[in-house]
């Protein structure tokens, strides 16, 4: 048995992240994969996006149950114990060499926090971004980063935040977005594909739409979807095609999906609404926007928004201040929630053809593939001995 890794995925974003790795790591004969499903994976009411991953055919070494009893800031901090308690439990059961960890879920948190404790190396991906959009995901991310041994970052700006943090240089690896390489690889749903799950026609103009609770205003979330929502349905009347999927499970989230789904009631034609559209199906309608001849646009406030549309060359409009601060390329408008000023973005990114066409040649700053091949390599090769548990914290002088 070669060195066990714990790759541990805690909702359906992360795991569309985490994808390229874990098959590099199930695919290494020096690696053994341990496969720890929690969170959203296996919640009912966010799609149960754990068989996804069954279908996948991963072995699953430990499926976790972190509930959100009520949908408020109360119930995430009850959340966080409850995880770190049952995912100390995994741990101490399948002993792993390493546990991986993605981001700044409140899950994630648990799962860093249980593995610290218990001695355990982890390796953090996606530390030193920088999101001060009145989402807690920044307090997360640095508190992540400080408990984790190794970093891999999607970007140079996040690897020098990481440095600034007092972490060692030698522990820091630009690695790039691990799901810039299942896009590279092309593993992505075909025109007929997207035809025949969903009805969408490609011949038409497509909005895919995605917008969470911000963790700060989750009792503003109702409020904010509604002003996107009747942005929506402008065009929606006018026969513009309009893909929604389900917000995280955060606070707010519940409430989200409630106006989603009396949304919904109000239109037969033109509009999906699914709990997950899975990492390769979201990837195939956002690669419709490599031709100009089809008209996408990507509008709400997930990351992905942000960090995977470059390489497509899909227009985007951000909403509100999730996703402020956040590093992002010459494809992304961003509004506020407004109902007038998200219309107006989004007929820009369907209609502006100049616009259209210089989001087709923005650069991608977040890489262009290889991350899992380099993460994988640094896991095999990295020392893992009582020294690097104990790690020294350097503070460096600015450049």
């Amino acid at each position: 048995m070669g060195r066990r890794i714990a790759v541990f995925t805690g909702n359906r974003a992360e795991y569309g992240l985490l994808r390229p790795i874990i098959e590099k790591i199930q695919s290494d004969p020096d690696l053994s994969l341990q496969l720890l499903v929690a969170g959203g994976h296996l919640d009912n009411n966010f799609g149960r996006t754990l068989t996804d991953i069954q279908q996948a055919g991963f072995p699953i070494s430990a499926e976790i149950a972190i509930d959100l009893k009520n949908d408020d800031l109360f119930s995430t901090a009850v959340a966080v114990g409850d995880g770190i308690k049952s995912i100390a439990h995994e741990l101490a059961r399948l002993k792993p060499d390493m546990l991986m960890v993605y981001a700044d879920r409140f899950e994630g948190f648990s799962a860093v926090i249980a593995a610290s404790q218990m001695c355990i190396p982890v390796a953090h991906l996606e530390g030193g971004d920088m999101t001060e959009g009145g989402a807690l995901d920044d307090s997360v991310r640095h508190a992540m980063t400080k408990l984790s041994h190794l970093h891999f970052t999607t970007n140079e700006v996040a690897s020098k935040n990481v440095i600034q943090m007092g972490e060692s240089k030698e522990r820091v690896f630009t690695v790039g977005l691990p799901s810039i390489d299942a896009i590279v690889k092309g593993d992505l749903a075909s025109k007929e594909e997207i035809a025949e799950a969903w009805g969408l026609s490609t011949s038409k103009p497509l909005i895919v739409f995605t917008q969470h609770s911000v963790t700060t205003a989750f009792d503003q979330a109702e409020n904010q979807i509604r002003a996107s929502l009747a942005a929506l349905e402008s065009f929606l009347v006018r026969e513009i095609q309009v893909c929604i999927t389900y917000p995280n499970n955060d606070a707010g989230g519940a409430r989200i999906i409630g106006e989603l789904k009396r949304f919904a009631e109000k239109f037969e034609d033109n509009l999906v609404l699914v709990p997950s559209l899975g990492g390769r199906m979201y990837h195939g309608i956002l690669a419709l926007a490599r031709s100009i001849n089809n008209r996408v646009a990507c509008v709400g406030n997930s990351s992905s928004g942000i960090k995977e549309t470059p390489i497509f060359g899909c227009p985007t409009v951000n909403i509100g201040s999730r996703q402020a601060g956040r590093l992002r390329a010459g494809n992304v408008i961003d509004v506020d929630y407004d109902t007038r000023a998200i219309s107006i973005a989004i007929e820009k990114c369907l209609f502006d053809d100049a616009f259209r066409q210089h989001c087709q040649q923005v650069a991608n700053p977040y890489g262009n593939g290889q991350a899992a091949k380099k993460i994988v390599d640094v896991l095999k090769s990295v020392n893992l001995d009582a020294n690097f548990v104990a790690k020294k914290h350097h503070f460096y002088a600015a450049d």
